[in-house]
């Protein structure tokens, strides 16, 4: 047996005792309770950090906890942590603790970050940008959401998760505070009041004039100078440094925005034919609004071609905050009613299930309007519009049914450690985020079932050399610049330790969820683990693979030497990566934020998350781990990365082996070991599936009739063959005559 085949043997039986050591490693460990962690954090932060107004702190008391904000003997505000009232857990698997003050106006004091284990956030985003972005919600009040108390703060390229999960629990932890505790003027629920409807009788056409001046279509109009002016109130220096280009009178955007749900508002602007199909799609008690625009500045934008959300419109009606997502609109052509201006930009939304916007009470229209500052920055405004049925097409007050309200039997103590949804009725974060994903979902999934097809029709592909190679390049130019640099799907070794460190604790899919491409790429990598080992990864859909080998080729193209390392150097090199690894795995379980600071020896965030958009020494890093691959294929791949390390363990495993080879492959051919981009291919021939990316180059070798010897072989075999059955046969020279001498008799 050859000392590879050993080596092979070996890792087979090591494997059981691996699983082993890892199933010990992961048994779950006894968690301190997760309820009341607020008197744990209160003596971190200063009184005046979040409240200025107050001195000192009181007991932590009540349901969900919170301690009241004092100065000398007089309440103030409460303090709490984000954490006790809702769920703030981010991608790690742990939760995203702040801590937050809030007056007795129900308006947000102050807020400090005060344990995280984000992984973007520990290395990638400077922490003073995460620190930045939380502040922005100071002074909201959060009861009475208006104009200026929902600008939006700066939000962080890169770290798109983390930022939903921070203003989602801060926001909502904050309501449910206001509301326990009476702020703001919130009380307890009482029984419903008297209320309104719309009166499905009042249908009468009106001119667009007479819409106007009764209130039933409400204008928004913003010029360049009074959205410089926005941004000049924002104090956003950088936005402030890009005055909107043309005139200063010129309009920037103008909007008109009506209830189309309402029978004489909705035939007058629709017509008779749409406002019919409006009503046929319509729920009972669902309502629609109607937004017509013009000027430079879009309504729309692009996000709900790609993402399928409209990220620039927003209802807010009380507390409630509505946004509408592609399922929810319908384009309109132009408006019906008489007098109605040619506008480019017209859209019917319907109010999404799950969601109510009462017709009876007054609701605001916000547009988000954004300003590039930078090559991915962006500074952010809003402008709105208050909107109110008129009355004449509501009824008269109408008394609803009385509504019991079930007892709350649950203890105080289970609601703190199993914080609520963030909104009754309201779906979790992370279906709300693969919705407004569903397109982005949905490419990626095809891309994922086009390489599945490569890997099962491997064998057609690799006998046209020509199209592989096409194929082959098409696909990780994709990978890089729509999966890497555009959705930044780039996987690491600190998911891994996410993941794991979860197993440990309170583990819930919903953490991992919450980043669907993420979930969709790993869900995919565990399924071509089985099947394949980790070359579908490794060599297909890992962004920063594909980066090295783009920059190989173009460094071919230039002329660039390339080296071959002798083969018992690779061997001595290749296990650094395993190292590197296990290093990196077993820090984890001691600490899990050193684990992933010293992650950063993956270039990922840099090259491919922040797109070289970092310190200088991030920056030199990453160039660094990519120069030495300009002469050594996959340099990066082959010896230092943690992930491929991470990935070739259960490479064994795998439940199919396609990869063909000939008896002569190795002894004496040795073509393919050679071609081999990361010389996976051992001298004797044998394919090593710990290193092999699945590129298929040895394949397309294999059927090679002009460079594989045994083909050629084979090839010549067959010419001779062809050449023996088609060549004429000889021609038969004339046979001469037989004389047959006699004998005269004399």
């Amino acid at each position: 047996m050859s000392d590879t085949a050993l080596r092979f043997h070996a890792g087979r039986s090591a494997l059981p005792a691996l699983l082993l050591l890892l199933v010990a490693a992961l048994w779950p460990t006894t968690q301190a309770s997760a309820a009341g962690r607020l008197a744990e954090f209160l003596g971190q932060v200063n009184v005046s950090t979040i409240d200025p107004a107050a001195d000192r702190f009181g007991d932590v008391e009540g349901d969900p906890p919170a301690a009241r904000l004092l100065k000398g003997d007089k309440l103030v505000g409460y303090v709490f942590l984000n954490q006790d009232v809702v769920d703030s857990t981010g991608y790690s698997g742990k939760p995203v603790d702040i801590v937050v003050g809030i007056d007795l106006d129900a308006r947000i004091t102050g807020a400090k970050l005060v344990e995280h284990h984000e992984p973007i956030v520990l290395v990638g985003i400077p922490l003073a940008k995460i620190e930045h972005y939380i502040a922005g919600f100071v002074g909201r009040r959060v009861l009475e959401p208006g104009e200026a108390d929902r600008l939006p703060v700066d939000i962080v390229s890169g770290a798109t998760v983390t930022m939903m999960v921070i203003a989602d629990s801060l926001t909502q932890s904050a309501i449910k505070i206001a509301r326990s505790r009476g702020l703001g003027g919130a009380k307890p629920p009482v029984a419903a009041a008297a209320r309104r409807q719309i009166d499905p009788a009042k249908s009468d056409l009106e001119t667009w004039q007479a819409l106007l001046d009764d209130g039933s279509v409400h204008a928004l109009s913003v010029s360049n100078r009074q959205l410089d002016e926005l941004f000049r109130q924002s104090g956003n220096a950088a936005a402030i440094a890009h005055p909107q280009a043309g005139d200063p009178d010129a309009p920037f955007v103008h909007l008109y925005v009506a209830l189309a749900s309402a029978p004489a508002i909705g035939r007058s602007l629709l017509g008779d034919a749409e406002y019919q199909r409006l009503r046929g799609d319509l729920q009972p008690g669902q309502q629609a609004i109607l937004v017509a625009g013009d000027g430079p500045y879009s309504f729309r934008g692009s996000g709900y071609v790609r993402g399928g959300i409209f990220d620039r419109i927003e209802l807010i009606q009380g507390e409630a905050s509505i946004r509408f997502r592609d399922r929810n609109y319908r384009r309109i052509g132009e408006l019906a009613a008489a007098g109605a201006p040619d506008l480019p930009e017209i859209g019917l939304f319907l109010v999404p299930d799950g969601q109510v916007l009462d017709p009876a009470a007054s609701w605001r229209f916000q547009l988000l309007v954004q300003r590039p500052t930078g090559a991915l920055d962006k500074a952010f405004v809003t402008v709105g519009l208050d909107y109110s049925t008129p009355d004449k097409f509501m009824t008269a007050p109408v008394e609803p049914p009385v509504a019991v309200a079930e007892p709350d039997t649950a203890p105080a103590a289970n609601a703190a450690a199993q914080p609520a949804p963030a909104t009754a009725g309201e779906p979790p974060l992370w279906q709300r985020i693969w919705r407004t994903r569903v397109l982005d979902i949905a490419i990626t999934l095809a891309a994922i079932g086009v390489l599945t097809g490569i890997f099962f029709f491997q064998d057609f592909l690799v006998k046209y050399p020509r199209a592989y190679e096409r194929v082959r390049l098409g696909y990780l130019a994709f990978t890089l610049v729509w999966l890497g640099w555009y959705e930044h799907a780039q996987l690491s070794v600190v998911n891994i330790f996410a993941f794991f460190g979860s197993l440990r604790g309170d583990f819930r899919w919903e953490y991992f969820l919450r980043d669907p491409q993420i979930f969709v790429l790993w869900s995919a990598v565990a399924a071509a683990l089985l099947f394949w080992g980790r070359g579908a990864y490794c060599g297909w859909l890992c962004p920063f693979g594909a980066l090295q080998e783009w920059t190989n080729r173009i460094a071919r193209l230039l002329h660039l030497p390339q080296v071959r390392v002798p083969f018992w150097l690779h061997q001595r090199l290749w296990p650094f990566k395993y190292i590197i690894f296990l290093a990196l795995f077993g820090l984890s379980f001691g600490s899990l934020g050193l684990a992933e600071e010293m992650a950063e020896v993956e270039p990922f965030k840099t090259a491919i998350i922040l797109h070289f958009m970092r310190e200088w020494w991030f920056v030199l890093f990453a160039v660094a781990c990519l120069t030495p691959g300009l002469f050594i294929e996959r340099f990066y791949c082959r010896y230092v990365c943690p992930l491929g390390g991470a990935l070739a363990v259960p490479a064994r495993i795998r439940m199919f082996d396609w990869l063909k080879r000939y008896r002569e492959c190795g002894s004496p051919c040795q073509r393919c070991g050679n071609e081999c981009p990361v010389q996976a291919i051992h001298p004797e021939g044998t394919i090593n599936p710990n290193e092999c990316i699945q590129c298929l180059n040895c394949q397309v070798l294999y059927h090679d009739a002009q460079r594989c010897p045994v083909m050629i072989q084979k090839r010549i075999k067959r010419e001779k063959w062809a050449a023996l059955q088609s060549a004429p046969p000889p021609e038969e020279l004339p046979r001469k005559p037989r004389i047959r001498e006699t004998a005269e008799a004399g």
